[in-house]
């Protein structure tokens, strides 16, 4: 594992992950293209819904155009998470983003993709709303975290209590057109002792970040070489400001000066003079 261990890889996630070896990583922190643009709705087609015409995800990524036939797009889903299952160890898991979405009036709920595979639990991630108003339902403001896990897959101690509705806002000034953010990947690493993170739709590099946070090591893979190359400068970045930071005077923070400064502030009892 030496040749994947930190690196950002460029390539199709399939063909490089079946050149990993069985049981290789301990955990899998993932959230795949949506296929958003494969939509019953106008919104994503024509850009009418709301900030849809401003938004780069309007465009697709980069060497992937987000709007592959349904059945297709499943099929490869399900390809992924098998893959994903076969490196992973004996007690490790799979945080699994994905969106549910209403399509043609009835609620896409991505059953099919996870039919069969070892869901134990599903973790809502409470994010912000979009703008995407629809007459026929409410606004979305969740998405999901299939939690699928292998036999053995244990948390950290004491980390089931954080629960099972994360709120945590969206990613915000990241060039990427679907990134998650940081918090996110570093709340499912945290709650983990897995050693090795790997995220086979790394995109922007945000799981290697997270991982890099949490003192983990990681593998990232994306099929495009722009994204790669970002990821890479981001992670690079992220470890040089944690290496200054560890290097830096420990600074208290606004609530110890303010402690002290009213220690200091608080009436001295009056000295008393003894003579001898």
């Amino acid at each position: 594992m030496r040749n994947w261990i930190n690196r950002i890889h460029q390539g199709d996630c399939l063909t490089l992950l079946a050149e990993m070896p069985d049981a290789s990583v301990n955990l899998v922190v993932t959230s795949p293209p949506y296929n958003l643009l494969n939509s019953s709705g106008n919104g994503m087609k024509n850009g009418n819904g709301g900030k849809w015409s401003r938004a780069a995800l309007m465009q697709g990524y980069v060497d992937h155009g987000d709007a592959m036939p349904h059945s297709d797009y499943v099929e490869w889903q399900r390809r992924c998470l098998n893959e994903m299952l076969r490196v992973l160890a004996p007690d490790g898991a799979i945080f699994y983003n994905h969106k549910w979405r209403v399509q043609k009036g009835l609620l896409q709920d991505r059953a099919d993709i996870i039919d069969g595979f070892p869901v134990r639990q599903i973790i809502i991630w409470q994010r912000s709303g979009g703008f995407n108003h629809n007459p026929g339902y409410f606004l979305p403001t969740y998405e999901v975290i299939y939690l699928i896990t292998k036999p053995q897959f244990r948390l950290a101690p004491k980390a089931g209590g954080i629960g099972d509705v994360w709120s945590i806002r969206q990613d915000r000034g990241n060039p990427h057109p679907a990134s998650f953010p940081v918090e996110l990947a570093r709340r499912a690493i945290a709650a983990t002792t897995a050693e090795i993170v790997l995220d086979p739709f790394i995109g922007s590099g945000t799981t290697a970040v997270a991982a890099l946070m949490e003192g983990r090591q990681y593998v990232g893979i994306d099929l495009s070489e722009e994204y790669c190359q970002f990821a890479r400068q981001r992670v690079s970045d992220v470890a040089r400001e944690m290496e200054r930071s560890s290097e830096a005077p420990e600074i208290p923070s606004a609530l110890e000066v303010r402690a002290m400064l009213e220690r200091t502030s608080e009436p001295q009892p009056a000295r008393q003079n003894f003579r001898p």
